[in-house]
């Protein structure tokens, strides 16, 4: 038989354990439900449009979609009516610089990276991360500050923090070189000047370098691979390889040693070929990809990411500054774009956003992408499900599904149709909260 001094005691414990339980639900934020009526959805999942889909999102994820006729009248009040949208997921820009303000001639980086402080140009920054947002791009992956160290991951600090509104990020700080490869150049040999990102030579210096951007934040590394092009007879892009070989390997067994991917800035011939050779995970531009670097990267699964729009659009002012080299090389790149959706490489959507100016909206990139040669469900999902892979997101973003985060844009029209579209979009709702509505 229990005593009366035992009872009393299990009784203090049972109303204890409940006291604190009631504590506790009493402290838990009450549970936000957010119903998103739409009137046509594009899951990402499929190529497929499905009409009169409710999405039911549950504090900042995607809980349950509900399919089924609901007219106007019917939807619940307190809804978000789309009735007369086509929701889609949220869009990712796997290459911006929110740090740079556009640089179609060398005077324009140059005034950037002399006159505006890295302070300065941070305020910038978070004016550019919430245009990104209010343009659709609800993630973006950020390759390098160019000359502002590594304010990047103090923005993308910021917007994990609710300080302010942007897209989710995955930065690069501040990218590697070699020495004389890089802006700021021409100065006189005396005149200490910076430059956009961090100088390293030979295969020890680029592992420390790797370490310590890694220990400052970098989510990405990035590396130049070529510069300075020319155009042989025969057509193919030429370059002057940046990195030795056996440079780039150490660096990107750094980067993977520490769990972390590297992109290559590698427009031509040498640059797109030592990159491949060393196992990078995503070639950035690729102006002209030679045939066997293509084979090689579909069977390693290495990403393209093409950025067409910012090629065509400092085309013509490079050419007027006297170097044009840059009007052919849009031609050789629309072919090797061809070549690369036929192959079946891995493309994913970037526009170099920063490297013209932010008040243009990036989305342009899209127009492009299907006049040289995409579908526009090709090209949506480059930007969806595709750029999702490449960050190593996939079970986070790029399409509507329950367990993902309630990233999700609208427009009002068919994008498959008209994927100009993309251009217009006119909600943007991030983490189940609203930014931008019609």
């Amino acid at each position: 038989m229990i005593s009366r001094v035992r009872m009393l005691v299990l009784t203090a414990l049972v109303a204890g354990v409940g006291a604190r339980m009631s504590a506790q639900n009493a402290s838990a934020p009450p549970e936000q439900l957010v119903h998103v009526h739409c009137g046509k959805l594009i899951d990402g999942v499929s190529d497929r449009i499905y009409s009169n889909v409710t999405v039911i999102v549950k504090n900042d994820r995607i809980s349950e979609l509900q399919p089924g006729a609901s007219p106007v009248h019917a939807i619940p009040t307190g809804t978000i009516d789309l009735s007369l949208e086509t929701c889609l997921p949220g869009l990712i820009d796997t290459h911006t610089h929110v740090l740079l303000q556009g640089d179609i001639t060398a005077a324009d980086y140059d005034e950037q990276l002399l006159k505006q402080s890295p302070e300065y140009r941070t305020i910038l920054a978070t004016v550019n991360a919430r245009r990104a947002l209010e343009y659709g791009f609800t993630t973006i992956r950020d390759v390098e500050t160019e000359g502002a160290g590594y304010a990047d991951v103090d923005v993308k600090k910021a917007i994990n923090n609710g300080v302010i509104p942007g897209p989710r990020m995955q930065v690069a700080t501040r990218a590697l070189d070699v020495t004389g490869a890089y802006p700021l150049l021409g100065y006189a040999p005396a005149v200490a000047v910076p430059h956009g990102l961090q100088v390293v030579d030979g295969a020890d210096a680029g592992r420390v370098a790797v370490r310590e951007q890694i220990s400052h934040g970098a989510d990405w590394i990035k590396v130049y691979s070529d510069r300075s092009y020319r155009v042989r007879e025969d057509g193919v892009l030429d370059d002057i390889p940046t990195f030795t070989l056996e440079e780039l390997k150490a660096i990107v067994d750094e980067a993977h040693r520490e769990r972390r991917k590297v992109a290559s800035h590698a427009m031509a011939l040498n640059g797109v070929h030592n990159s491949v050779e060393a196992g990078v995970d995503s070639i950035e531009h690729g102006n002209y990809i030679a045939d066997q670097d293509m084979k090689a990267m579909v069977a390693h699964g290495t990403f393209y990411v093409p950025t067409i729009y910012v090629g065509a659009y400092v085309a013509e002012g490079r050419a007027a500054a006297g170097a044009p080299v840059w009007v052919k090389m849009l031609a050789i790149h629309e072919e090797t774009f061809r070549r690369a959706v036929k192959a079946g490489v891995k493309i994913a959507f970037g526009t170099d956003a920063g490297g013209f100016a932010w008040t243009v909206n990036p989305a342009k990139e899209f127009a492009y992408m299907v006049k040289w040669g995409m579908t526009p469900a090709q090209a949506l999902r480059s930007a969806t499900a595709s750029a999702a892979e490449l960050l190593g997101w996939s079970d986070q973003v790029g399409s509507i599904e329950p367990g993902k985060f309630a990233d999700m844009v609208a427009v009002p029209g068919d994008p498959l149709s008209d994927v100009s579209m993309l251009e217009r979009v006119d909600f943007v709702m991030k983490g189940g909260t609203v930014f931008k509505k019609p």
